[in-house]
């Protein structure tokens, strides 16, 4: 507040704020000092996020398909602000000439990436899929505990689903495996492709992959990459 009411010459101020929370009283008092304000309305459905980049290519006076903004807006994510990056770099880059072509050579593959999805594509068996996958995160800075966890949930709900020695029923069974229903569901149809001896192989690589990444690799990026490699090609 000391700084908004009496900025150093030649500092602009910009504040975000969500206008809630415990400092709701800082809108008042910032629009008191002399603040200029806008209201920036949430965007939280994929169709608002579509309109929003729609509108900065027609500000960058780039006529697109609506095919093009659906692929882009998948492969940036949510951030509005990688967004409207991504759409100038791509009218930078091509000269205007924004097409589908583009799109996936430049961002396919980068969305938000978790733990989850790299280790979903490691037990499918999608090598390619899940190393791409991988390096986004690690770019991103997703933690490398969180996506060893994942990668050996994903594991250990396989191993747990064929120790059943049955088909489960997603209901009925979803207590015993300690997974929700739907899971059960989806981890029953990955678990079909799995050989008994390759689940056993896979155990050893994600409690391997779980001690490097706490301190037992000197790398641990390369040792995340080794595990899913590994795992994805065991269920292959």
């Amino acid at each position: 507040m000391e700084a908004a009411k009496n900025p150093p010459d030649g500092i602009t101020l910009v504040i975000e704020h969500s206008g809630g929370g415990r400092a709701k009283a800082m809108v008042a008092a910032l629009k008191k000092a002399g603040a200029n304000m806008v209201e920036v309305p949430t965007i939280t459905s994929a169709r608002d996020r579509a309109d929003f980049a729609k509108s900065e290519f027609r500000a960058q006076k780039v006529r697109v398909s609506d095919e093009l903004v659906d692929l882009l807006v998948d492969s940036v994510g949510k951030d509005l602000r990688e967004l409207a990056a991504a759409i100038a770099q791509l009218v930078a880059d091509t000269g205007g000439r924004v097409d589908l072509a583009a799109v996936h050579r430049y961002y396919a593959g980068r969305a938000e990436v978790t733990g989850f999805e790299i280790a979903d594509k490691a037990v499918a068996g999608q090598v390619a899929a899940a190393l791409e996958a991988l390096r986004w995160a690690q770019h991103r800075g997703t933690p490398h505990v969180l996506i060893a966890d994942a990668l050996a949930d994903a594991v250990h709900s396989v191993a747990r689903i064929r120790g059943l020695g049955r088909t489960p029923d997603q209901y009925r069974d979803a207590g015993e495996l300690g997974m929700a229903p739907w899971k059960v569901k989806k981890m029953t149809q990955v678990a079909r492709r799995w050989r008994a001896e390759n689940v056993a192989g896979a155990l050893r690589v994600v409690a391997a992959a779980n001690a490097d990444v706490k301190g037992q690799a000197a790398d641990p990026d390369y040792a995340l990459e080794i595990a899913v490699r590994r795992v994805a090609t065991l269920a292959g």
